[in-house]
């Protein structure tokens, strides 16, 4: 950038208007007040002084001692938006009026002041500040926080300032000459304060003006959080009218044009409004058409526009100023001179008038030409214009002689969505919830506008190349238009997590390292990784006799949760994953940016993959694809990928480890060691010994260890060629043979919940509708399985892979239907079912003080609690024990999780980057490492 493009943004401020001084200048405040010896005059009633404050602000109250500096605050002012630097200096001595503790408590009210400013807050200083040294320090803290710096003078006559001071304890003896010095310094700055930085000049003379002032906070020029939209933002058009009218028209909008024929508006139907984010002139054919109709669009209130650094250099020429007519400005020169003085005093104006960005739709959008890093957004000084005309460079020169651009989209990581224009790309791509625009129409590429809130692209074609560019079109980024995808100052440390169901949820440190380890040595591609399940918490505690945990507490929580209707879904006896399903191979590329021909993932609840062979999971996923096909969801749902959540069975796909070093060996140990001692014991009764008691209880112990065998067992079949359990298994449950699954035959996947598609979250969908889709998608198998060369697996309700969640209907409030929902889970389990989920049918249900009733509890059943537990957890004395469970804090993580869950999927759904979504995810994992017991 030229010394001639940074002379106008030096110290200026961002709006014309904001530099026009107020009506209280020392020039027109009106007669003063300092002169004892002449009479008093009677004066007209003064009307009230309307004092104009940026809701975003450094306001600095200047006057001598006693002119009323802290009454006027605590008139004006929150108590918490003003520093008194009284109040400092007791704070570090004890003694408000201790002048040598003044260095000391001016540091902490610039440090106080510094930590408001940078969070957004308006501050008020209550010192005397007569001093242009004080001033000074407190116009640098407001440009080194972007905010504008307010004077706010009190011009009091020396003996009111006396008087009050007189009646104040603590400063009765406070000498004369104190209070004149302070008049004498006052008098002195007054008409200096403009030029010392202040960019507002309020100065109100005498007790009368004083007690009229009312200040009024006013909205910043940039500060548009209350349009919500529906907007349409435009990129960089460079004089393209032809392709622009085009866009428009695409878009939806009605061009309405004048007597002779020339665009001069654009309506929408639907009221959408424009937003062009710059450099609408230089190098095209018709900047004049295009400055028309934008102009034409602003001012009837149908689109907003910010400056580019083209019509800022454009504005100094038609103000005068010496500038070169370079990079298309001459064009633009030559095209103007053709329209009228008046056409031209328009556009000279309506430059004049924009403002370098705007925050919209309630901060989670910012619309500017070159980019702004999140420390700016709603920040008013020069180096907040300078960077969203121009962006930062890094001093550098490529071998086009081109400035080398800082990428500071890469190391984005703010909450608003910040879409520009300004560096040519060939194509529209989101970085870190950030996107440009600009795709070089006037170069032969594309005009390209965003739909917000839809997140939806929608370009044009150029009608030829306007003008050739000095390098072709590239992306700058490394790693291509996607640039770098996470980071590791996402994840490590403690982090905080912002979810819109439960608040700020916090990791610790030592949790996230612990997530850091399994998510980057073991788990998947994180691009695939777009949610981790929660944990699920039990039901409450039972009393019935015999149980750990019966429906009776889960039907009795929902009930004083003020959930009437559940749903019971059966608890399959296999491992939670989670599937995504990609309707064809080129999906997962385009949608989640991974290598062509990926079709999908599916993972464990910890990010690992299943299956080590990725043919596996190929033949798994082609199968839900293909049934998600017969049975129409692709385009029920309008989309070409689903998330499901599910359960994969047997339960010894994963967990073969276990079953044979923990489940298995003890029930060989017990299957080894009951026989001998119970054939001790007979032999003993046989020679006449008493042992009926002792032998009674080797017999129930041996019986409560068969119980556990014949529990776990039921978690492992054959799949394929290979044995779950690594002894002699049991023949599988359910008979194998599903068409086309080869190795897979005898693996069942049970979905019970389609997360999301794409551009939405199910989550919210009530779990009735839920099984309902997954019905479909299930009985959809046979006709595919059949299509295949096949049979469909055997079994009518369980047809080849995908297997049903069978589900009961209870209604917390009716007792038929409560006890009809417990007999239903007693019939479950006696049949060696694990159990039941309970959950209410309505998702994200809150309870009468807004938290979040839990999403699912799950009841066990009296023998698969045996696996949990240990073979003789049912008899009465562990009973007893066992049933003082501290349930409190695997509730808590369970929400937490669920939060933390919906959270990222709601940010997959808004498009939002891979690191905000990848952030809600490692919180999950990171959450599971908390201290918690693991039988819960």
């Amino acid at each position: 950038m030229t010394d001639d493009d940074r002379s106008e943004y030096g110290e200026k401020n961002e709006h014309p208007h904001e530099d026009q001084q107020e009506s209280g200048s020392a020039q027109d405040s009106g007669p003063r007040q300092d002169s004892a010896e002449q009479p008093p005059r009677p004066r007209p009633e003064r009307a009230p002084r309307t004092l104009a404050v940026p809701d975003l602000s450094l306001v600095v109250l200047i006057g001598a001692t006693g002119s009323g500096k802290s009454t006027f605050a605590a008139r004006h002012f929150r108590p918490t938006e003003v520093l008194s630097s009284d109040f400092c200096r007791g704070l570090v001595s004890d003694d408000e009026n201790d002048q040598s503790a003044s260095g000391d408590a001016f540091d902490v009210l610039h440090f106080i002041a510094g930590k408001r400013l940078a969070a957004g807050r308006l501050t008020v200083v209550d010192a005397t500040n007569v001093q242009s040294e004080a001033r000074t320090q407190l116009v640098r803290l407001a440009r080194e926080h972007d905010v504008l710096p307010v004077a706010i003078v009190l011009d009091m006559p020396e003996q009111v300032c006396a008087a009050r001071n007189a009646a104040r304890a603590d400063r009765a003896g406070l000498p004369r000459r104190v209070i004149q010095r302070h008049q004498r310094e006052l008098r002195r700055s007054l008409r200096h304060l403009e030029r010392e930085g202040f960019r507002k000049v309020h100065i109100l003379r005498g007790p009368e003006e004083v007690e009229s002032a009312e200040v009024v906070t006013e909205r910043r020029f940039n500060d548009l959080r209350h349009l919500a939209g529906p907007f349409d933002i435009i990129g960089d058009i460079h004089g393209c009218r032809s392709e622009l009218e085009t866009l428009l028209g695409r878009l939806g909008y009605a061009l309405v044009r004048d007597t002779l024929g020339r665009p001069v508006d654009a309506v929408h139907p639907e009221g959408r409004t424009a937003v062009f984010v710059g450099d609408l002139v230089d190098r095209g054919p018709d900047s004049p058409g295009v400055l028309r109709l934008v102009m034409g669009m602003v001012g009837a209130g149908h689109a907003l526009c910010v400056p580019g650094n083209h019509e800022n250099k454009l504005g100094r020429y038609l103000k005068g100023s010496k500038v070169q007519h370079t990079h298309g400005l001459a064009e633009t020169i030559e095209q103007l001179e053709k329209e009228d003085a008046a056409f031209r005093t328009e556009v000279a104006e309506f430059i004049r008038g924009l403002v370098s960005h705007y925050v919209l739709d309630g901060g989670g959008l910012v619309v500017c030409h070159a980019g702004l890093p999140e420390k700016y957004h709603g920040r008013t000084s020069g180096r907040v214009r300078s960077f969203a005309l121009y962006g930062d460079t890094t001093g550098e020169t490529d071998e086009f002689g081109l400035p080398v651009r800082y990428p500071w989209a890469e190391d984005y990581r703010g909450r608003a969505a910040v879409v520009y224009g300004h560096t040519p790309t060939p194509r529209a791509t989101w970085l870190n919830n950030t996107l440009c625009l600009d795709t070089g129409c006037v170069f032969g590429g594309a005009m390209t506008a965003l739909r917000w809130p839809e997140r939806e692209l929608v370009d044009v074609p150029a009608e030829r190349v306007w003008y050739e560019p000095t390098k072709p079109l590239a992306s700058e980024a490394p790693g291509g238009a996607d640039g770098r995808p996470l980071d590791l100052n996402d994840v490590a440390g403690r982090r905080i997590v912002e979810t819109r169901y439960m608040g700020r949820l916090a990791v610790k440190e030592e949790n996230a390292a612990a997530a850091l380890e399994v998510m980057s040595r073991f788990a998947i591609d994180p691009r695939l990784l777009p949610y981790l399940p929660p944990t699920m918490a039990p039901c409450a505690t039972s009393s019935e006799e015999g149980y750990l945990e019966h429906p009776a507490e889960a039907f009795a929580g929902y009930r004083a949760d003020g959930v009437r209707e559940v749903v019971c879904e059966e608890k399959h006896m296999g491992s939670r994953a989670v599937a995504l399903v990609c309707r064809d191979e080129t999906v997962a590329g385009k949608r989640f940016g991974v290598p062509k021909g990926v079709p999908g993932a599916l993972y464990t609840r910890t990010g690992r993959p299943f299956f080590d062979d990725p043919e596996a999971t190929e033949r798994l996923l082609r199968r839900v694809r293909d049934c998600a096909e017969e049975a129409g969801l692709w385009d029920e749902l309008e989309t070409d990928w689903l998330l499901l959540d599910a359960e994969l069975m047997p339960w010894s796909l994963k967990a073969t480890g276990l079953l044979r070093k923990q489940y298995a060996a003890v029930g060989a140990a017990s299957g080894a060691a009951f026989p001998g001692v119970l054939g001790a014991l007979d032999a003993a009764a046989a020679r006449g010994v008493e042992v009926a008691p002792l032998r009674g209880r080797q017999q129930d112990r041996a019986a409560d260890a068969a119980a556990f065998t014949e529990a776990y067992r039921r978690y492992c079949w054959r799949v394929g060629a290979t044995a779950a359990d690594g002894e002699e298994p049991p023949e599988p449950q359910e008979p194998g043979g599903g068409a086309g699954l080869g190795e897979l035959d005898g693996v069942r996947l049970a979905p019970f919940q389609i997360l999301a598609v794409r551009g939405r979250s199910l989550a919210g969908l009530a779990h009735t509708e839920q099984l309902a889709l997954l019905d479909r998608l299930i009985a959809a198998e046979g006709a595919v399985a059949a299509r295949e060369g096949g049979t469909a697996g055997g079994v009518t309700d369980r047809p080849g892979l995908l297997a049903t969640t069978r589900r009961i209907l209870v209604d917390t409030e009716d007792e038929t239907s409560v006890a009809a929902g417990i007999a239903w889970w007693q019939e479950l389990t006696a049949a060696g079912g694990e159990g039941m989920v309970v959950k209410p049918v309505r998702a994200l249900i809150r309870q009468a003080d807004g938290r979040l009733v839990q999403p699912g509890v799950k009841c066990r059943g009296r023998e698969y609690l045996r696996i949990i537990y240990g073979p003789e957890y049912t008899r009465p004395e562990n009973l007893r024990r066992l049933r003082v469970r501290h349930l409190g804090h695997k509730r808590s993580l369970a929400l937490r999780e669920y939060a933390l869950g919906l959270e990222a999927l709601d940010r997959m759904a808004d498009g939002e980057p891979l690191w905000r979504v990848h952030e809600a995810v490692f919180a999950v994992l990171a959450l599971e490492s908390e201290p918690v017991d693991p039988r819960l």
